[in-house]
């Protein structure tokens, strides 16, 4: 094999993997940052006085 075109394909091959490793890194940003917000909506969503009455009329 040439020289030359194993060292294109070495470096398509790099250039493809850190193309990929770019794209998981963006996904991971956005999943933590959904996460955050769904912590911070459960927590706001928290009332201390729902479920400690109950009102039953026959």
């Amino acid at each position: 094999m040439d020289i030359a075109a194993l060292s294109v394909a070495m470096n398509q091959a790099a250039l493809s993997q850190a193309a990929s490793l770019k794209v998981m890194n963006m996904a991971k940003g956005q999943a933590e940052q959904q996460g955050q917000n769904l912590v911070q909506m459960m927590n706001a969503s928290l009332n201390p006085n729902v479920g400690k009455n109950l009102d039953i009329r026959v």
